[in-house]
């Protein structure tokens, strides 16, 4: 009953978000723009275990991982002016990755371990 709980709050704010965006791109950008499944995670760890370690450990590989991420919301809106949505999309994510690639490969040349 519990991980019922959890998908059906996850997917209402999932829903609730993409909803709010076909009528205000503003007020969807701002309520996507929240980390909400990032402190959806810190919630359910925090509930399931009370462990603030592996919370702090997950929002410290978070931050670095963030960087990264943000090359799909660049890349995208260039790539919807080329192609169509789904190519888009799928293009935006590939580059994502290797962006994300990227980052780990840099971190551990400083030796930062995620």
């Amino acid at each position: 009953m519990y991980y019922i709980i959890k998908v059906l709050i996850s997917a209402i704010l999932i829903v609730g978000i993409s909803e709010l965006s076909k009528r205000s791109s503003f007020v969807g950008a701002i309520l996507a723009s929240i980390p909400f499944v990032s402190v959806l995670a810190f919630i359910w760890i925090y509930v399931d275990t009370k462990n603030v370690e592996t919370i702090s450990k997950l929002s410290y590989s978070i931050f670095w991982l963030v960087i990264p991420s943000l090359v799909l919301f660049v890349i995208l809106p260039i790539f919807l002016k080329y192609f169509n949505f789904y190519i888009s999309l799928l293009g935006s994510i590939f580059i994502t990755i290797i962006s994300y690639y990227i980052m780990i490969s840099l971190l551990q040349k400083f030796n930062i371990s995620l």
